[in-house]
């Protein structure tokens, strides 16, 4: 059986990592295999919206596969090839035009804490632990994630947590910022999906503009940044479903988006 699944229940895809007798930690080959499914998950119009889980309760992950370290991090050439494979898989995430959660039970720690935080949002079961122990591996954690930290709980948190290379508890991580919801685990999995299918049922376009729109206000409402996202306006109003939602509205009846 493959480390990373996908599965599809209607418009919600879901992309597994599968190793819980590690914990889920992450190999190399994994990473790649994130960013390539991901990619397919973009590409495919029937999916709406994707989770990023790991199999079982105990783990999202426990992060990177250290045991491959001394081979496939042994040396700058080595660890080069091995950062740009876990960078693809993070912008991959990062850079997808549909809502993303990531599901998180039990721990997410290292790596598997960028691909959390590479996903527009977080809910979290009680009892989830959170953390980056770089400090403890002397790892410098990269820095889109390391700025997608300080985006989520903001610079002194953010420092803390990288310093002090320590677990930060559910509660903890509720009330920093760093997760959305916090439910209990037999709660979870149907919360999130029922939210996603609810997500789903928005036109696609205003979902991926309202995305669009978080994301470069953070990078910078620049000239070029604004006329994107008036472009971007421009297409949902003269769409299909624009003129569906409103009929929809007047209908006194559920909207039937097709995303054009």
């Amino acid at each position: 059986m493959s480390d990373i699944l996908v599965q599809q229940d209607g418009p919600v895809a879901t992309v597994m990592i599968n190793r819980p007798k590690m914990r889920n930690a992450i190999s190399l080959a994994m990473w790649s295999e994130l960013a390539r499914v991901t990619k397919s998950l973009v590409e495919d119009d029937a999916v709406r919206a994707l989770v990023y889980r790991g199999a079982g309760t105990e783990a999202f992950a426990s992060g990177a596969d250290i045991s491959e370290f001394q081979e496939n991090r042994k040396d700058t050439e080595t660890s080069l090839r091995y950062n740009s494979q876990t960078e693809a898989a993070y912008s991959s995430i990062r850079d997808c035009p549909k809502p993303t959660v990531a599901m998180i039970y039990g721990y997410c720690m290292g790596g598997a804490m960028a691909v959390a935080m590479a996903c527009d949002l977080r809910f979290a079961a009680e009892g989830s632990k959170f953390g980056i122990p770089a400090a403890k591996l002397s790892i410098i954690y990269g820095a889109d994630p390391v700025g997608q930290l300080v985006e989520l709980v903001g610079p002194a948190y953010a420092k803390d947590i990288l310093f002090s290379a320590r677990t930060v508890g559910d509660r903890e991580a509720l009330a920093i910022g760093f997760i959305q919801r916090l439910l209990p685990v037999n709660e979870l999995e149907s919360f999130t999906y029922d939210y996603l299918r609810k997500v789903a049922e928005n036109a696609p376009l205003s979902v991926r503009g309202a995305k669009t729109t978080v994301q470069l206000y953070l990078a910078g409402l620049t000239p070029e940044n604004r006329q994107r996202l008036r472009a971007l306006s421009l297409e949902a109003f003269e769409s299909q479903d624009y003129k569906e939602g409103t009929r929809a509205f007047l209908e006194k009846r559920p909207p039937r988006f097709q995303g054009r």
